[in-house]
């Protein structure tokens, strides 16, 4: 009895491993698929720049004297013509009256001469001597005119100021080779942004002005160049190309360039980082994609594409420029293409793939504008 319900088991045991497990069938990967769509494409370098006050003044002591007084606060915009700061005038003041009374003197006394010499009274020496005592009495008379304004210091033009660098009731002006500084002033409005461009980038925009017929600096003061700071989006601020250097840096084989820009609102100050986006020419007709369907890895750039038998693809592209959230594909895919744009992560090529829709998003081509 044992021996026929051990064999039982033993059977039951077999033919459960005999028994072939039915395969899962897993469904195939869900994606989105649209059409590269035609539009006018704009060439551009993308740099990083700093911005730079377009002046820049350190404001010092001129003349010697104590310094009696501040007349703005740490930081603060100020117009032309603000005054600053104050010396101690009460010495200048005095130098004045004494060189101006020299020169009543001299200029009674020479006047005098004249009249006697007419009567062979004096000398034509004596003359002289007192027409030279005047024009120096005259040159004092001005010096010190100039030394009493100068103990008062203006704004040379609208700015912002920095930190005083030196408190109210210190000596200053002591040591002409050595002035003192009291305060900086920049100006922000204009203001610059100082970049630089590299070689390759360079030959390529001179180029790009051969084809085109235009000559080489003729983008200074014209050629449009845009900027964004930190938390800004879509390059906001247009300027103009000031300066471009003539010769190539060595030690960084780049070449320096700068713009300049309005800056009413003075958003913009110096000290920040900005990029810089400089356009190459008018826009021309392109085909773009969403900027997230556009990959890349050591292959280099590429898209999914999705053939007629619901296939995935793998097609290398030659990427352009970005145009906001869109890249453009200059090689690589044509109008017609079903490109991949959803559901790439869970995907592999020559997998069999379900359309779920086409993205509206992404137009069909349309034709290019009549120039």
């Amino acid at each position: 009895m044992i021996i026929r319900l051990v064999m039982a088991i033993l059977l039951i045991t077999i033919m459960a491993a005999c028994r072939k497990e039915e395969p899962v069938m897993t469904p195939p990967p869900q994606v989105t698929l649209a059409n590269p769509k035609m539009t006018d494409v704009s060439e551009y370098i993308d740099l990083t720049g700093t911005v730079g006050a377009y002046q820049l003044v350190t404001n010092v002591a001129r003349v010697s004297g104590y310094l009696e007084a501040l007349y703005f606060q740490d930081g603060s915009y100020v117009k032309k013509g603000t005054p600053l700061f104050k010396i101690q005038q009460d010495q200048y003041i005095q130098d004045l009256n004494l060189y101006q009374a020299k020169l009543t003197y001299a200029t009674e006394e020479y006047n005098r001469q004249l009249e006697m010499i007419k009567k062979n009274a004096t000398s034509q020496n004596s003359v002289e001597q007192y027409l030279s005592e005047m024009d120096q009495d005259l040159a004092n008379v001005a010096l010190a005119k100039l030394n009493l304004q100068y103990t008062t210091i203006s704004a040379p033009f609208d700015g912002l100021l920095g930190e005083h660098l030196v408190d109210v009731g210190n000596m200053v002006g002591q040591a002409p080779m050595a002035p003192t500084a009291i305060v900086t002033i920049e100006q922000i409005d204009p203001i610059y942004v100082n970049f630089s461009i590299n070689t390759r980038d360079a030959l390529r925009i001179r180029r790009l002005m051969a084809a085109a017929g235009v000559a080489v600096k003729s983008g200074v003061n014209t050629a449009p160049v845009f900027v964004q700071l930190e938390d800004e989006k879509g390059f906001p601020h247009k300027g103009t190309l000031d300066f471009s250097n003539n010769s190539v840096d060595t030690s960084t084989g780049t070449i320096q360039l700068r713009g300049i820009f309005p800056n009413p609102d003075k958003v913009m100050f110096p000290g920040l980082f900005a990029a810089v986006r400089i356009p190459l020419g008018s826009p021309k007709p392109g085909l773009v994609l969403p900027e997230s369907a556009v990959l890349s890895d050591q292959e280099g750039d590429y898209v999914f594409i999705v053939n007629t038998q619901d296939l995935v693809e793998r097609r290398s592209v030659i990427k352009g420029p970005l145009q906001g959230t869109e890249r453009e594909v200059k090689e690589g895919v044509a109008a017609t293409d079903r490109v991949v744009i959803n559901g790439i992560p869970n995907i592999r090529v020559g997998q069999k793939v379900e359309v779920v829709k086409n993205d509206t998003a992404m137009r069909p081509p349309t034709p290019a504008p009549t120039r």
